[in-house]
């Protein structure tokens, strides 16, 4: 570390007041303070001390995300051999799944990185401002929702998107209203339907003829034979819904990238926990909603989809991992403890409904959240309010 902080040391003053380069000074700043601890100190006010700060804490919950990425490459790889009727065993062909899981999966996340963080920088420099911490966490959430087949010029255009009128608009990061990932999904989603949903998007088929019966459903988009039988992805019926459920919670379903492994998430949301930065409030409450509406739909058995099991409705599509790494965006979501409640409870319940009422949208956990994220802010004010009003009467008693 001593040679990467005489690299520095060596250059800054290239980049200080009165160097040639001194217009770039604070994205010179970002990248020091990205590997040391800023040089500088809080002036007048108060201020909080501690020994972590913002990047510390952005960089924990890129590495929450490690899991879903690494079980997202090797599931690619997965689904591909198995579309060919190659390596269709789960333990066959580790390496061979994961190295071309890689090479897909890699161009997705290096695209998101550079286009938001270029932005970020332009940004910064422009304005002279410190470079916003935020998007070291939308640069890897972005992909990981992302189906595998998307095209990169996509990606780059939802980024864009993203961080310039879902971030930049409102003031940078800490100022946005919306998920920023959630948004540049949405985006793509309305923007480019058939590349976000349907048969061929999920399943990488080049190099190769699919075999005969293969759909490239996910589990969201397939028709539920029975209570008790369910087809996947290579035309065969699992046995059972606990066998589905099974499946859905290891991951070895087709989905967008990160989204499939339910053990995967969770070894993340446990990263989050165990490091204070996820709320267990918001990641329960929103637990217990998408529960909620499932059991209510068992109630009513309407139709097929509202029969399906409880837990494997909030194993399949992207509920778990809307659960853990989307809900929990301090920005977007509420701020008071009461509000986290109830902004998570609200977020499950609507995504769970979505998903079953819309047949056009089967996937409804991304639609809920952003309702909720508009709706957060009003549903702090109220809690508020209602903490003052009980303080109020308290004291008008005590008077």
């Amino acid at each position: 570390m001593k040679f990467i902080k005489n690299i520095f040391d060596g250059i800054r003053p290239n980049f200080e007041e009165g160097g040639k380069f001194a217009r770039y000074y604070k994205a010179f700043e970002a990248m020091e303070t990205f590997a040391f601890v800023p040089g500088h100190v809080t002036h007048g006010g108060t201020h909080i001390k501690d020994a972590i700060d913002l990047k510390r804490t952005m960089f924990l919950v890129v590495i929450a995300t490690v899991p879903a990425l690494l079980f997202g490459m090797w599931n690619t790889g997965h689904q591909h051999f198995l579309a060919l009727g190659e390596m269709s065993g789960l333990g066959d062909g580790l390496m061979d799944k994961f190295l071309f899981g890689a090479i897909k999966v890699l161009p997705i996340v290096i695209v998101s990185y550079v286009v938001g963080l270029g932005i970020e920088f332009g940004i910064a420099v422009a304005k002279n401002h410190s470079i916003n911490e935020g998007y070291l966490v939308s640069g890897m959430l972005i992909p990981l929702i992302m189906p595998v087949e998307v095209p990169l010029w996509m990606v780059a255009v939802a980024t864009a998107f993203a961080v310039v009128i879902g971030k930049e608009v409102f003031g940078g990061t800490g100022m946005n209203i919306l998920n920023p990932a959630l948004t540049a999904r949405a985006f793509l989603f309305f923007a480019y339907p058939t590349k976000m949903s349907g048969n061929m998007v999920w399943v990488n088929t080049e190099g190769g003829q699919v075999v005969d019966g293969f759909s490239g459903e996910t589990l969201l988009a397939q028709s539920i034979v029975s209570d008790t039988n369910y087809i996947d992805q290579a035309g065969q019926a699992y046995g059972s819904v606990s066998d589905t459920i099974f499946a859905a919670f290891m991951g070895w379903i087709p989905g967008s990238i990160g989204e499939t492994s339910t053990l995967a998430i969770l070894i993340g949301a446990a990263i989050l926990l165990i490091t204070g930065i996820g709320s267990w409030r918001i990641m329960l409450s929103f637990l217990l909603g998408g529960l909620s509406m499932s059991l209510l739909f068992n109630l009513w058995d309407h139709n097929a989809f509202m029969r399906v099991d409880p837990i494997l409705q909030i194993c399949m599509g992207g509920f778990m991992f809307g659960m853990v790494f989307m809900a929990t965006d301090p920005v977007s979501a509420a701020q008071t403890n009461m509000g986290k409640w109830i902004y998570g409870f609200l977020a499950g319940f609507l995504g769970i409904m979505i998903r079953v009422f819309n047949p056009a949208y089967p996937e409804g956990v991304m639609m809920g959240i952003l309702f909720m994220n508009v709706m957060a802010p009003l549903i702090d004010h109220y809690v508020i309010e209602a903490n003052i009003n009980r303080r109020l009467k308290r004291a008008t008693v005590t008077a």
